[in-house]
């Protein structure tokens, strides 16, 4: 099902030729109507490209069990009355429908995360545009850009699309979306790309779409986008909609993007994103004029970090990166996308605004730095905190949990049953203080959980938001 994005758009009526008084006014010349001058030219037809592309998109099928647990699970008065398994979690069978693009001979698939993301056991069915079906199973999931890599499990040689370099597409090109929406069979749609690089709905920092007016509809996710030569340049994911079908404005990721995490795939490793080493924030019109910009666009350096690449290239706090590799970046998510594709081990050159002059930085592209065996706690002991895994937040450790944070102590995992699980600790919780005390890092969280405390007091950033828990010693 694809991810709806709801919009509030204000009605608005267009009056075309009403006159003062009220009567229509005919156009100032009347239209030159002709016939086709040839037969051939009254036939032209997208045939040849849907030929071409639509065997390579298939029908994806997944099904698995999700636990099922009631709002009032945790409710005293509830549990009084109806004992204490009220509420416990019960399992569902869950289903799911989108589409997929097979992009190698041997079986390989593209699709979305959120197709194929049910919980456990899921199971995956792929059926081809010829009705062959086969059984699927998932290679990596990256959940930042919403992508995932199957496999069909067997030897068969497959038709399959070849990519293309959505960099080269333009706003107006055509472009074909194949899917399955609705579940009614594969359907092929034609529209224009209306705009590149967008990232308003982005529901990561590393995400950026192409829009397009082809007709998305649910269950198109993880369907094709192709040029006119036939070649995918995007896979569908999205709409903005008020009412669940398609209004003519849907996103696809870029096929560089997918590339990589395909390869990515196929190589039996997850894909890295390189580490800039600097808190990008946005330009804004408020702050567009004091940085001496012309206008609200690129990113705002508020943090160098020391060591770091961005160090390295020379960048400083206060530049505005405006472009990389020429290529004019609207935000710092653009920036980000523009160095993911890149890749690590390259380097790229950044065009930078320094108090009102342009001038340019060449940044290498790494990998973060990992998590050693001395940032890392397995924690056990008479504390809220028993039971979980954390870690000082490294980059390396922030891009995979997605978060912002880049210094502190993070939760990696609970173990099931243990006091922090029974807590309610999640992986991604960041330890920010406790009896008020600011938590640095994993040895001094350590440290403070060995102090027997009456009543634990401790502040936890998830999601942005500041909890304070109270916990009785």
């Amino acid at each position: 099902m694809s991810a709806l994005f709801q919009g509030h758009l204000r009605g608005c009526v267009i009056l075309v030729g009403l006159g003062a008084a009220g009567a229509w006014v005919g156009p100032a010349a009347a239209q030159n109507k002709v016939p086709p001058p040839s037969r051939e030219a009254a036939q032209y037809s997208f045939a040849p490209i849907v030929k071409r592309s639509s065997p390579a998109v298939v029908n994806v099928f997944a099904r698995g069990t999700v636990q099922v647990q009631s709002p009032f699970a945790d409710d005293a008065f509830f549990k009084r009355f109806f004992g204490d398994r009220f509420g416990m979690p019960t399992e569902r069978t869950q289903n799911s429908l989108g589409s997929g693009v097979i992009v190698s001979p041997d079986g390989m698939i593209v699709t979305n995360t959120h197709v194929v993301k049910l919980g456990s056991a899921t199971e995956i069915r792929v059926v081809l545009a010829d009705r062959r079906e086969f059984d699927a199973k998932v290679l990596q999931q990256d959940e930042k850009s919403d992508l995932a890599v199957l496999k069909i499990e067997g030897d068969a040689r497959l038709p399959f699309l070849a990519f293309e370099n959505s960099d080269a597409l333009e706003v107006g090109d055509m472009v074909l979306a194949i899917g399955n929406p609705f579940g009614v069979g594969q359907t092929v749609t034609q529209g224009i790309v209306s705009a590149l690089a967008r990232t308003e709905i982005a529901q990561s920092n590393a995400q950026v779409f192409i829009q397009t007016d082809a007709a998305i509809n649910p269950g198109n996710s993880g369907g094709a986008l192709v040029d006119m030569s036939g070649r995918l340049v995007g896979i569908n994911t999205a709409i903005y909609s008020r009412s669940g079908g398609s209004h003519g404005i849907g996103f696809a990721i870029p096929s560089n993007l997918v590339k990589l995490v395909v390869e990515s795939a196929m190589a039996g490793r997850k894909l890295e994103r390189p580490w800039l080493g600097a808190r990008l924030d946005a330009v804004t019109r408020d702050n567009a004029e004091a940085l001496r910009l012309d206008r609200a666009a690129g990113a705002y350096v508020t943090r160098v970090y020391p060591g770091s690449p961005a160090a390295q290239a020379g960048l400083l706090q206060g530049d505005v990166i405006l472009a990389v590799d020429g290529v004019e970046a609207a935000d710092a998510r653009t920036i980000m996308y523009r160095l993911t594709t890149r890749g690590i081990g390259n380097t790229a050159e950044l065009d930078i605004s320094r108090v009102g002059k342009r001038i340019t930085a060449k940044v290498t592209l790494r990998a973060p730095p990992k998590a050693g065996k001395d940032d890392v706690r397995n924690l056990a002991g008479d504390h809220p905190l028993d039971g979980a895994r954390v870690s000082n937040l490294l980059p390396a450790v922030a891009d995979e949990l997605g978060l912002d944070e880049e210094s502190g102590a993070v939760v990696l995992s609970v173990r099931n049953g243990s006091t922090a699980a029974n807590l309610g600790f999640k992986a991604g919780d960041i330890v920010v203080s406790i009896a008020t005390k600011p938590v640095e890092n994993v040895a001094e969280l350590e440290g403070m959980l060995k102090q027997r405390q009456r009543m634990w007091r401790m502040a936890v950033k998830r999601g942005g938001r500041l909890l304070q828990l109270q916990v009785p010693g």
